[in-house]
């Protein structure tokens, strides 16, 4: 029986500018108005009579901050619906205001009542928003003119790297989370003749992986009658129809090939109701392979662990590898068998139990 250890992927975070719109203020040229017209009338009369212009006094000219619709995007449309039972549809919760001045970005330059109000807001694309390593920032409600105040420039926020597709720095749904499982260890039988089978083992009331008490006497192995592999939670930061597989492999964790064989796979799938919250997803079924070359290569050598997930956002945004594929977010790294009986060997020394991993 073999014990997993995690390798969690540490993300860069960067940060990301963009700009706002600037605008040219043109004062009055006084003087220039009063020669001009001073000459009109001497034509008309022989005479100069200076007029008088009202004309305020500008202590301090105010900046153009009238809403830009190009400030900061080309394209931002308000978030669909697509619900568990794969309708689709507009936002439940669409934001008020107008296209111009949605309430719920907060764009500078757009009106506000309370003169000193701080408000989070956000310059980025609606399906970025707060997801990874992006962050609201805060704008501040600045007088304007008699009729009220305008918001200023969004400050200190992240918007996602220039691009990233997928993980944190891409600020797209499942980038940031945790999905735990209870049991990572596969189960190795030897039948006559050498050949090696995997079956999934089971967790007893103590919380420890165990082979089947009854594996059969002919290959492939049974598993335990009526348990499953693993309970599973899941913490992510969006809603969604998510299928979740977790894939165990033979070879080198630290340099994955395609060429890998799979000794097994086992995936649940639901709907994932409130994101950042713990939710238990459907178990993890049993599962048996049927590979014994493989399950002896894992066995003297080594392998790993895929976490994998593919399906549809609450807002029906595809989750996937980019190509359609499942999107491989965390690989759980195995030592070779003999780990198990001597732990002291040096390519154990980093072995490890472990059942659950942020990414």
């Amino acid at each position: 029986m073999l014990r997993a250890r995690w390798l969690v992927p540490l993300a860069v975070v960067w940060g990301c500018n963009a700009g706002g719109n600037t605008g040219e203020v043109i004062t009055p040229d006084v003087d220039a108005a009063v020669t001009d017209l001073g000459a009109d009338l001497a034509t008309l009369d022989g005479s100069i009579t200076p007029p008088t212009l009202d004309v305020p006094p500008i202590d301090r000219p105010q900046r153009d901050v009238q809403p830009n619709p190009d400030a900061f995007w080309a394209d931002n449309p308000p978030p669909r619906y697509c619900g568990p039972d794969g309708a689709m549809g507009p936002s439940p919760t669409p934001p008020g205001g107008t296209p111009e001045c949605p309430d719920d970005l907060t764009r500078e330059g757009c009106a506000c009542t309370n003169i000193g109000e701080m408000r989070p807001c956000w310059p980025g694309l609606r399906a970025n928003r707060n997801r990874g390593i992006c962050r609201d920032g805060m704008s501040r409600c600045e007088m304007y003119d008699e009729l009220g105040g305008r918001w200023s420039a969004c400050e200190g926020y992240v918007l996602p790297e220039a691009g990233a597709r997928l993980g944190p720095s891409s600020c797209q749904c499942f980038s940031q989370g945790q999905w735990e499982l209870t049991n990572l260890s596969p189960c190795f039988i030897t039948y006559p003749g050498n050949q090696v089978y995997a079956v999934s083992t089971w967790v007893d009331a103590m919380g420890r992986a165990q082979c089947p008490t009854d594996p059969g006497s002919m290959a492939p192995p049974r598993p335990q009658a009526g348990t499953n592999f693993s309970t599973n939670y899941l913490t992510v930061d969006c809603a969604g129809q998510f299928q979740l597989c977790y894939t165990i492999r033979a070879g080198n964790p630290m340099m994955p090939a395609a060429s890998d064989c799979v000794v097994s796979q086992t995936c649940t799938q639901g709907w994932y109701m409130t994101p950042g919250q713990r939710q238990q997803m459907p178990p993890l079924p049993a599962w048996t392979s049927t590979d014994p070359t493989c399950s002896a290569r894992f066995v003297s050598t080594g392998g790993y662990g895929e976490m994998t997930v593919r399906g549809l956002s609450s807002e029906c945004q595809a989750i996937d590898n980019g190509s359609g594929q499942p999107y491989m977010f965390l690989r759980v790294p195995y030592c070779p068998a003999r780990c198990s009986m001597t732990p002291s060997l040096p390519e154990c020394a980093m072995c490890r139990n472990g059942g659950a991993g942020r990414f």
